[in-house]
């Protein structure tokens, strides 16, 4: 169901917008209207910060049409209701609140815009994500704004030679993971597929005792849009062939004496290290890595590999600056150790300590419990990227929105090529160049 939404068009640097539209499931998925889904307290973290925001980038194909991806949409969000419902805050008598999604069929929101003066070219080619890439994604900003603004926005940008696709998701409906899962379906419906490949299991994870809704302490702060904190970095692009990813692998397990170490944690060690080095870390200061861990199979029983929602725990690894830049190896066997440590218990005093004392994290809090130096990664060279054809080709590229680019943050993809794997850093942009022109890091 597509619902023309008016008004007068807007133009974005570099980009004019020219239609917006509510997208909603066809009228007669009307069963699922009345629906509530309450929150976990792993969803519930993620209630002030901003929307997980990914795209895909395309050459042109003349198979391209609005109208038919508008339509794919709708017919996708029937399998994913959350994705066209809305967000209820409600406040309680004893100064808490309490938080669900309602499976309403508001709709998702859709933008046409065009860049006409930008090229496939311009995105793909240049070592640092060009700042109009932000400009690709709607709803910007957002987080528990999702009362009053849609959870789900998808903009289509027409480039002078390609096409850019904008997904943005309300955090507290998704994780990495859940995040793909729509999109591969969203694409295999556009290629004009009967039925989706993988359902979602939408029954939220509640363990033993504990029983919704949860409630907590929560201001809405007037429910203005979180200050912009990316002015500051720079968003740099490293690319890491498939024999790269070997050699750091058989290099950290040797200098570790070990075979545990896998190769994307002998990458992520290997980055962090380049980092500190080049912004000159003192080496008794400590440094930290966060790794989100997918709970899933970790789980007793184990969830659904298809749970659709957060089932994420973060892991922190701390060391020593001069103990990174000393022992590469050893630190990323200290990585492998900390996320083999993650276990259904671990997972579930960490769920209930929350319920217990809740914890909502700013996009800053990171930094602000361990220090000034900390790197938190998302995303996995798992994540089905380049098999996402919605009619018209496979993509070229993935890029990620402005939302995430935040100090210290990594995106871990899938390269285009088997085995490779892109990575995104947001840091000031002298550290990146510094690590650009670091023999020890681009030159395993």
């Amino acid at each position: 169901m597509v619902n023309k939404v008016k008004g007068k068009l807007s133009r974005m640097e570099g980009v004019r917008v020219m239609s917006t539209t509510t997208i909603k499931a066809p009228s007669e998925n009307k069963d699922k209207s009345a629906e509530k889904m309450d929150l976990t307290p792993w969803d519930l973290s993620y209630l002030k910060l901003k929307h997980n925001s990914k795209g895909l980038l395309y050459s042109k194909n003349d198979e391209f049409q609005i109208g038919h991806l508008q339509h794919s949409l709708s017919s996708t969000l029937a399998f994913f209701p959350p994705l066209a419902g809305s967000l209820a805050i409600v406040r309680h008598d004893d100064n808490t609140v309490s938080c669900h999604i309602v499976c309403d069929n508001k709709g998702a929101l859709f933008v046409h815009a065009v860049a006409n003066t930008t090229t496939v070219a311009d995105i793909l080619q240049p070592k640092y994500v060009p700042p109009i890439v932000d400009s690709f994604f709607a709803l910007n900003g957002c987080c528990y704004q999702g009362t009053s603004q849609p959870l789900l926005a998808v903009q289509v940008t027409d480039l002078l030679d390609g096409i850019f696709i904008g997904f943005s998701i309300n955090h507290m409906v998704v994780d990495g993971k859940s995040f793909w899962h729509f999109v591969n379906s969203f694409a295999q419906l556009s290629r004009a597929s009967p039925h989706i490949s993988k359902l979602p299991s939408l029954q939220r994870c509640f363990l033993d005792a504990i029983q919704p809704p949860i409630r907590f302490p929560f201001t809405r702060d007037q429910d203005q849009p979180l200050p912009n904190t990316t002015t500051s970095m720079h968003v740099r692009l490293f690319h890491f062939t498939k024999e790269t990813m070997v050699q750091l692998k058989s290099k950290a397990n040797a200098e570790a004496h070990t075979h545990q170490i896998s190769s994307l944690q002998a990458l992520l060690t290997h980055l962090w290290r380049s980092a500190v080095r080049c912004k000159g870390v003192d080496p008794e200061e400590g440094v930290f890595f966060v790794v989100v861990v997918d709970l899933r199979s970790r789980m007793v029983p184990a969830l659904s590999e298809d749970y659709f929602g957060n089932a994420v725990m973060k892991s922190v690894v701390r060391v020593k600056a001069g103990e990174l830049l000393e022992a590469e190896g050893k630190c990323a066997l200290e990585m492998n150790k900390m996320i083999s440590l993650v276990s259904h218990e671990k997972a579930k005093n960490h769920y209930e300590s929350w319920v217990r004392s809740p914890v909502l994290p700013g996009p800053h809090s990171a930094a602000a419990a361990h220090g000034k130096l900390v790197f938190v990664v998302s995303g996995s060279p798992r994540f089905n990227i380049y098999d996402n054809d919605f009619g018209w080709g496979k993509p070229v590229a993935v890029r990620s929105g402005g939302a995430t680019h935040l100090q210290g943050r990594v995106a871990v993809f899938a390269g285009i090529q088997e085995g490779s794997v892109d990575i995104e850093v947001s840091l000031p942009y002298h550290v990146l160049e510094a690590m650009g022109n670091d023999p020890h890091f681009l030159h395993v």
